[in-house]
């Protein structure tokens, strides 16, 4: 069977999601899901989530994608990021399916020029928000409004509401600790810009919620009405865990049972790794705050020793160099390496409580199934009409998250092996800067020592 999955929408508008159909394979069977793209419809096979009958060490190697990969002895599924795809040959089918090109998007956004308001009662920092469209949704073809980071917070609380049978991206941690971290730092600020920048083009990259309502207000509204909708929708998530509060899941189906173990595992390995590159950070910051009185020392030596200024001058740049090096690799650490996997860490929050959701959907229809049975054999009633829809809700949640799953990993898969070549390169930039400013120090060395000599013979 396959999924209908809105892969690019037609300019006529979205249909409500009650009325988007969501036919269920069986649980062995492959996956696939139907695009639909401006003049017709393209159907894509998906990967087939194969890591319900993986043991536990088998479960860690095949962190890549979802699917199980070769492995040439146990001790090689120790690591997560030596078993990343990061080959630019990587299958069709299984990079391509949501990687979409600027010919067939029709939503643009862009998050950019952080400015800050002081009042008398607080102080904050504004966003511009920069809005490209050719939707008939949209009144202009473009939008330019400021928003601040809790209007974000509205949005994605609204996307969270209005569409919970889908993956919401995370957005940037609000708090920060006090005396660590300025959030009116300029560095602070644009890390910031740029998570609130990658949340928003997520969401508008998404062939569901970016024909959200609640998005069209957030790109277009002046004012945002934050509190429409609230209680009516507070109502009804009270009403489904109400009916499903009492009810205890039978199992979750096995798929998405290596769906919550691949979280776990992959969480884990982020969480060790973010550890790690904190102290590393830390620990690059107080050797770089040594180095530069480490070289201040040979720059002050010169006054005294007439005779080696060339050769203490000579230490003293280099070290100035290694000094300069270092503090645009700790930057590059801070501003490009800590985010993505901090992002990534939310990231997995944010499956996690689909899956839950689902899970609740699932026990809501279970319950709903067995209390209909029972009156059916008592008193031999037709199937009530409720029962079908739970049903039709858990098919709609099974497909939304199956297709949203494999959305992330394509992502992931990117942003990895973007994230990895772009430390190789500023690691290896670090190290032949230092190593040039030696080698020039050997060339001023040799120079002193061949003068020395001339001098002593003549």
């Amino acid at each position: 069977m396959s999924v209908s999955a809105p892969r690019c929408m037609a300019s006529s508008g979205q249909k409500p999601i009650a009325e988007i159909l969501h036919p269920l394979s069986g649980a062995e069977e492959q996956l696939s899901v139907t695009v639909s793209v401006v003049g017709g419809d393209k159907r894509l096979p998906s990967q087939h989530l194969g890591l319900m009958s993986l043991s536990p060490s088998a479960q860690e190697a095949a962190l890549t994608n979802g699917t199980p990969v070769e492995t040439s002895s146990p001790a090689s599924t120790s690591s997560l990021f030596n078993r990343l795809q990061l080959d630019d040959d990587l299958d069709a089918a299984v990079r391509d399916p949501y990687v979409e090109t600027a010919e067939t998007r029709d939503l643009f956004v862009t998050v950019d020029d952080p400015k800050k308001h002081v009042s008398t009662m607080e102080t904050y920092i504004t966003y511009r928000v920069s809005t490209k469209t050719s939707r008939v949704e949209f009144d202009l073809p473009e939008y330019c409004v400021r928003r601040r980071y809790q209007d974000f917070d509205w949005l994605r609380s609204k996307l969270e509401d209005s569409q919970p049978t889908h993956l919401i991206p995370p957005l940037p941690e609000k708090f920060v600790m006090k005396g660590v971290v300025d959030r009116f730092s300029e560095e602070f600020v644009e890390t910031r810009m740029k998570a609130l920048d990658k949340f928003l083009k997520r969401v508008a990259d998404h062939p569901v919620l970016s024909f959200n309502p609640h998005l069209n207000a957030f790109l277009t509204a002046k004012d945002l009405n934050k509190r429409q909708g609230l209680a009516l929708l507070t109502k009804v998530g009270e009403s489904v865990k109400q009916v499903a509060g009492g009810y205890k899941l039978r199992a979750r189906p096995p798929e998405f049972c290596a769906m919550g173990e691949y979280l776990d595992t992959f969480n884990q390995k982020l969480g060790t790794i973010d550890r790690i590159a904190q102290r590393i950070l830390k620990e690059q910051s107080e050797y770089l705050t040594e180095l530069r009185e480490y070289g201040t020392v040979y720059s002050s030596w010169v006054a005294s020793e007439g005779e080696l200024r060339r050769p203490l001058e000579g230490v003293g740049g280099c070290v100035a160099t290694c000094c300069g090096a270092l503090e645009d690799l700790g930057e590059g650490m801070s501003q490009d390496f800590l985010p993505v996997l901090r992002e990534y860490i939310l990231y997995v929050e944010s499956m996690k409580n689909v899956l839950r959701k689902r899970d609740q959907s699932q026990a809501e229809y279970e319950g709903r199934l067995e209390a209909a049975m029972l009156r059916k054999q008592e008193d031999r009633t037709p199937m009530p009409v409720e029962v079908e829809k739970c049903q039709d809700k858990v098919e709609c949640f099974n497909a939304d998250l199956k297709a949203d799953w494999e959305r992330w990993q394509s992502n992931k898969r990117q942003d990895f092996k973007q994230l990895l070549t772009g430390m190789a390169d500023r690691n290896i930039h670090h190290y032949e800067k230092c190593q040039a400013a030696w080698e020039s120090l050997v060339t001023v060395l040799q120079d002193k020592q061949t003068g020395d000599k001339t001098n002593e013979t003549n």
